[in-house]
C-alpha cells in the first residue's frame, strides 16, 4: 500500500508542477544552463543553514590530465577520522562543492568522517566517462593530500553519493575491486541512478508528477554518454561482483522513479555474498535531501541511518 506523501512536501510538488507546466506551454526549453541553475534554486532555498565545521580546506588531487578540485571538511581536527569521498548529485550535469556545501557539512558532523566532497567534471562539455575518471583519480590520491596538508586521517576509506553521484560511486567501486591498491571499506548510495537502460517498474510507475521524471532522466543521459557506449555494461546493476565489492547501504525513496534499482542492486550484491541493505523513505521523492525544510525529520533520519551504518 502506498504511503502518504507529507502535507508540506504535497503542497510544494503540486505547486511546483503547476508552475513547470505554465513553463512549457510558454515555450521553456531545458538546456544544461537551466538544469544547473533549477537544482541550484531548489537547493538553496530549502537547505538553509550550514552547521560549522572547525576544519574546511580546498585543495586538487592530481589525476589523469586533470587535476580534481576537492573541499574537505575535518570535523574533529585533533581527532584521527575515517575518510570519506562524497560525490554530489545532479544527473551528472550539475552540482557543485559549493552548492553541496551544507549537505557535506552534515555528513561529516553525521558521520564522524572526514568528508572530501569532489568536483568532478559534468557533461554535456565533459561527456562520460570523465566525472568517472575523476571520481576514481580522488579515491586513488587523496590520501597524499590530506597527509600534505597535516590532516588527521585514518586508513578506512569509504564512498557517498546522491543520485548522479550514487551512480558514480557505485560504478567505482566496481572498476576498482580488482585494484589490490584500493580498499573502499563501506558505500552508501542515496536514490541512487544504478540501470542506464532504465528496465525497471518504477521509471514508468512515477514517471511523471514527482520531481525526477523520466524524460528528464532519458534527457540527462544523452548528455552523458555522447560516443554510442553500451548503457547496460556501463551501469553499476549489471557489471561484475567479487567480494572485495564494499558493504553497502542503499537509501531509496518511495515516489522516485530509480527506487526499484537501488532495491535491485542491494539483492544483487547480497546474491554474490557482499552484506548490503536497502531502506525505503515512505512518502519521499527523489532528492529530498535538498528539500530539508520541507521534510527535516525524514532528512534527520537519512542522516543518522548513513553515520550508524558507517561506523556500525
Amino acid at each position: 500500500m502506498a504511503n502518504p506523501i507529507p502535507t508540506p512536501l504535497l503542497n510544494w510538488l503540486e505547486a511546483f508542477n503547476a508552475v513547470k507546466q505554465q513553463m512549457l506551454e510558454s515555450g521553456y526549453k531545458l538546456t544544461p544552463s537551466n538544469a544547473r541553475e533549477a537544482l541550484e534554486i531548489l537547493t538553496r532555498r530549502y537547505v538553509t543553514s550550514a552547521p560549522e565545521i572547525p576544519l574546511i580546506r580546498d585543495d586538487m588531487v592530481p589525476g589523469n590530465r586533470y587535476r580534481v578540485p576537492v573541499r574537505i571538511y575535518h570535523p574533529q581536527p585533533d581527532t584521527t577520522l575515517p575518510v570519506l569521498v562524497f560525490a554530489h548529485g545532479g544527473g551528472h550535469m550539475a552540482g557543485s562543492l559549493s552548492l553541496y556545501d551544507p549537505i557535506s557539512r552534515r555528513l561529516a558532523l553525521a558521520t564522524s568522517h572526514i568528508v572530501v566532497s569532489v568536483d568532478y567534471r559534468l557533461a554535456p562539455e565533459c561527456p562520460y566517462p570523465d566525472g568517472l575518471i575523476d571520481l576514481g583519480s580522488v579515491i586513488k590520491g587523496i590520501k597524499p593530500v590530506l597527509e600534505s596538508l597535516g590532516l588527521r586521517f585514518g586508513e578506512r576509506l569509504s564512498l557517498a553519493g546522491d543520485s548522479g553521484g550514487g551512480a558514480l560511486c557505485a560504478s567505482s567501486a566496481h572498476l576498482l575491486q580488482f585494484d589490490a591498491g584500493v580498499e573502499i571499506h563501506r558505500q552508501v548510495l542515496i536514490y541512487p541512478s544504478l540501470d542506464y537502460t532504465l528496465s525497471r517498474p518504477s521509471i514508468n510507475a512515477y514517471a511523471t508528477g514527482y520531481l525526477l521524471e523520466r524524460d528528464r532522466i532519458l534527457w540527462y543521459f544523452e548528455n552523458y554518454f555522447q560516443n554510442g557506449e553500451n548503457r547496460k555494461d556501463a551501469s553499476p546493476l549489471f557489471m561484475p561482483c567479487s567480494e572485495r565489492l564494499p558493504e553497502t547501504l542503499v537509501l531509496t525513496a518511495e515516489y522516485c522513479p530509480l527506487r526499484d534499482e537501488g532495491s535491485a542492486y542491494v539483492e544483487q550484491l547480497r546474491s554474490a555474498g557482499i552484506r548490503a541493505e536497502c531502506f525505503q523513505f515512505d512518502g519521499m521523492i527523489h532528492a529530498f535531501l535538498n528539500l530539508e525544510a520541507l521534510v527535516q525529520a525524514q532528512c534527520e533520519d537519512a542522516y543518522r541511518k548513513i553515520g550508524g551504518f558507517l561506523n556500525g
